[in-house]
């Protein structure tokens, strides 16, 4: 008995034969180039020191120059473990993650039929071949020559013609004595649905016959002459012999022309793939007018660990690449991913070598871009992120798709590349000073008229302290960081709010948000780089943060974790009153209103909330004139406000306050 027709092929190539043989030998890295799978070693089946043996990971096929031991990834498990055929298979198919089928008792016979099918199918081939010589093919012909197809390129992807007929072909293979089963079998005709004689699959088309990796001929795809054909293209019907999620168009050659060091390109039709073979780029296939499925994915690593996907740029290209993303994304290994050159607009690989030529087409595949590139392109292209929702639902998009990788270094190497072009895209941006109005429509960055002796003894005047005390929380706020990088994560958002004004402080919060919760080694590293070795030292050893209880335990995650939170939190509302008492300051140019002094209380209220310990001095507080008791800093505030009023009125300011 038997396997089905197929599951050792789909085996072959689901399994890396590099990867089996990896088990059992040591690579020679001088000899060895894993980029194209040519890998060598010292043979395992008979003692020898220098790496005679050769494995051609493209083809699956090993071989030794030395005792001449030849043979797949089966036969190899088979000698190596010392097992028979099938619990080599068994091996195999657990480790590429495929059942194994039960044993087909018919499996030789079905093999048989596969081998008459492909016979019928070679005979199509020819006849076709023949029918594109006739007068009836005369603007068939016409076309080919208008898409530049000479009469070597036709000889070479040995294009056809089907003739406007019902039974042209059915006729010449009957005529061959083929049985109706052999070419019904092989998708060359249909049964009549009003019981007539069946008819031809293909008629009035360009033929075009696809091959397997074998060479033989399983399938066509014929192109409508009639502009008014409802399908432009036309595949053959699935059969037992051609399967087009499992097919790929021109992989024979493609496969030899990437053994021979080309890149792998991935096209959307034949004409692109004839057109990129005649300008010399000779690695060239095409899914059947699908998407690419994962059987096609597997069988184009085989050739190439990074193909170039080549799509059309126009919309339907577009989207196509990116449903690819979401196949490739949990089959990624090290090693192993897609690359992606988008044409221009409106063209695709053939109208691009034929406009720009072959350099212009070099340059777009050298400059193909990574699969993380597109991923995040996708996610963000013509999206605007001006909410912190905005920004959540982008992270949760891209944290849903990046936990579709299975292998936990690409997973954490695609997390990085996503953290720093997020960084880019959200980078704190500098800002100068709050403008201030000076009339309708006239703005300027300083103030109108010289501080009143009031003014000047007001919190506002105090902008120096309330910076000093804000580099100092943001000292604390780093170093925190520093001894405990993993929750840089959880406070990332307030991270990207600190202001920063001191350099050094700019950059090690740059370094912090772009290489996030990593060791603290790693970041220790990162930092000493951009600042030198003293930096963090320096920082570490200021009075006021060699004090704080999570630098005295730089072990304690809990007490850092709450250490931030706490000084996060005072910053932002120091922030907060800092704006309000500058949007006040705007608003006096006018009418000073219950609306001001009312804004400027509440925000001197949050700050003070936020900085109030638990051992407060209750005689901080001041009884106002209506029995309200005030703070502290809600006295300075008024304070400010009431000698900025004072001041505007000396200057002869008339309207009410």
């Amino acid at each position: 008995m038997s396997l089905p027709p197929g599951f050792l092929d789909e085996l072959r190539t689901r399994s890396s034969l590099s990867q089996v043989v990896g088990r059992k030998v040591i690579w020679d890295p001088r000899k060895s180039n894993q980029g194209k799978g040519d890998m060598w070693a010292p043979c395992p089946f008979h003692q020898e020191k220098s790496a005679s043996f050769h494995v051609d990971d493209r083809k699956g096929f090993y071989y030794c120059f030395g005792c001449h031991a030849k043979g797949d990834a089966i036969s190899f498990v088979r000698e190596t473990e010392n097992v028979g055929f099938m619990e080599a298979v068994e091996i195999l198919a657990r480790e590429a993650g495929m059942p194994v089928p039960k044993q087909d008792p018919r499996a030789q016979e079905k093999a048989d039929k596969r081998t008459e099918l492909a016979d019928v199918t070679e005979l199509a081939v020819r006849w076709f071949r023949l029918q594109l010589k006739t007068g009836a093919a005369e603007e068939a012909r016409a076309y080919l020559e208008r898409r530049g197809l000479n009469e070597a390129a036709l000889e070479r992807w040995e294009i056809g013609f089907a003739p406007d007929t019902w039974q042209g072909l059915w006729d010449a293979l009957k005529g061959k004595n083929i049985s109706d089963e052999l070419i019904l079998g092989a998708g060359l005709a249909k049964p009549s649905t009003k019981g007539g004689k069946p008819y031809d699959t293909f008629r009035g088309r360009i033929m075009f016959p696809i091959r397997d990796a074998r060479g033989r001929a399983i399938a066509f795809g014929g192109r409508a002459m009639d502009p008014n054909d409802n399908a432009k293209y036309l595949n053959s019907p699935e059969t037992e012999l051609f399967d087009k999620g499992r097919s790929l168009y021109n992989v024979k050659e493609a496969r030899t022309a990437a053994g021979k060091g080309q890149t792998l390109l991935v096209a959307e039709g034949y004409m692109d793939v004839i057109a990129l073979q005649q300008a010399g780029f000779e690695a060239a296939v095409a899914p059947l007018g699908t998407a690419i499925t994962e059987n096609q994915l597997q069988m184009l690593w085989r050739i190439d660990p990074e193909p170039i996907i080549t799509l059309d740029g126009d919309t339907a290209g577009q989207r196509a690449a990116l449903r690819l993303i979401d196949l490739a994304l949990p089959l990624l290994e090290a090693g192993k991913s897609l690359r992606f050159a988008m044409m221009p607009e409106g063209q695709d690989p053939d109208d691009l070598l034929k406009s720009a030529g072959k350099g212009a087409f070099q340059k777009l595949i050298e400059a193909a871009l990574p699969m993380v590139q597109l991923l995040w392109q996708r996610e963000t292209e013509g999206r605007v992120f001006d909410s912190p929702e905005r920004k959540a639902a982008l992270d949760k998009a891209l944290r849903e798709k990046i936990m579709l990788i299975k292998d936990p270094s690409i997973r954490s190497h695609y997390g990085q590349e996503i953290k720093d072009l997020r960084w880019q895209l959200f980078r704190p941006k500098k800002s100068g000073s709050t403008p201030v109005a000076r009339g309708k429509g006239k703005w300027d960055k300083t103030p109108p008229y010289k501080a009143s002796p009031a003014a000047k003894t007001s919190v506002l005047a105090a902008a120096g302290d309330l910076r000093a005390t804000e580099h100092l929380r943001e000292a604390v706020i780093l170093a925190a960081f520093a001894s405990c990088p993993q929750i840089i994560e959880e406070f990332e958002s307030g991270l990207e709010g600190m202001t920063c004004h001191d350099p050094d402080h700019r950059i090690l919060r740059d370094l912090m948000l772009r290489h996030g919760a990593q060791d603290a080694a790693v970041l220790r590293e990162k930092i000493y780089s951009a600042l030198g070795p003293d930096a963090l030292e320096n920082l570490m050893s200021q009075r006021h943060v060699a004090i704080t209880p999570c630098i005295r335990n730089p072990g304690d995650t809990e007490m850092a974790r709450l250490t931030v939170a706490e000084e996060l939190a005072k910053s932002e509302a120091a922030r907060g009153l800092d704006a309000e008492i500058e949007e006040a300051v705007e608003d006096l140019s006018g009418v000073a209103d219950e609306g001001v002094t009312w804004r400027l209380s509440e925000a001197a209220r949050a700050a003070d909330l936020a900085t109030r310990s638990g051992q407060e001095d209750k005689a901080e507080y001041h009884v106002g004139d209506n029995g309200a008791r005030i703070s502290k800093d809600e006295r300075s505030a008024w304070d400010t406000l009431l000698g900025t009023i004072k001041f505007s009125k000396a200057k002869g300011d008339t309207t009410d306050s």
